[in-house]
Formats: C-alpha cells, structure tokens, sequence
C-alpha cells in the first residue's frame, strides 16, 4: 500500500534532519600502491618483492572530466577513510529525498490555482489582432 502525503512529507521531514546531522565527507577513493625505486641493488628488485609501500593515494574527478590525486600521510588515512564512508551515506539519503519528494510530487493534488497549472480552455490566448508590419513608413 502506497504511503500518504502526510507520512511521506513526516519522512522528508526525517530525511532532510538525517541530511543536516551528515558530518564532514569528501568524495573520491584511496588506492594502496606499492612501487619500485629503480636502484639496481635494491631489494624491491626481487620478484618476489612487492616494492616499496604502502603509499595511500586520495583521487576524485573533478571539472572537465580529469581527475585529481594527492598522496596521504599515514596520519590522514583514517580520517579520510571516515569521511568517503560519510560521503557514501550522504549520497543514499539525497537519493531517499529525491525518491519520497518524486512519490509527493505524485501524491499531492493538482490545483487549479497552482503556478504551472494549465490555464482553462476558455482563457488560452487567441492572438493578436495587431498586424506584425511596422507602424512607421520605410526609409
């Protein structure tokens, strides 16, 4: 059974205080990257040898479709982590709040009066009677 109006605006309601309580995130995600030096008689040469690491590397896309990155110390990994982990539940409650407002849109009544409603047959435009040619003579 489909939801009222006013159960499904009491839980918009509930979304957008849900929303508002969201802390600090930033979008994006850490890759774990390991890499080789280069120095010939270094260890990370071995094949067995995963090279050196772990090196945390944040990226996101950013304007333009390009996508940016920094390097993070292993003092912001935690904290970083905290915060894509908000981003993620930030984004499934916008998208909780545009499914119950789409499911309002739905619920709600079309007034007559409302912005946007379609005018009465009666009151459409018939046009002007005016003639579109110019009032004053050609040069």
């Amino acid at each position: 059974m489909d939801a009222s109006l006013p159960d499904l605006e009491d839980q918009r309601a509930r979304l957008y205080a849900q929303l508002g309580a969201t802390g600090d995130f930033r979008r994006g995600s850490v890759t774990e990257n390991y890499r080789r030096c280069g120095k010939p008689n270094c260890v990370c040469v071995q094949p067995d040898h995963p090279g050196h690491g772990p090196r945390y590397l944040w990226t996101r896309s950013v304007a333009g479709g390009k996508t940016k990155g920094r390097q993070l110390v292993g003092t912001e990994l935690a904290k970083v982590r905290r915060e894509l982990a908000t981003y993620k539940e930030f984004v499934a409650v916008s998208e909780r709040i545009v499914q119950v407002s789409e499911a309002i849109c739905e619920a709600r009544p079309v007034s007559p009066l409302a912005d946007g409603a379609a005018p009465p047959p009666e009151a459409e435009k018939g046009g002007s009677t005016r003639s579109s040619r110019r009032s004053s003579p050609p040069r």
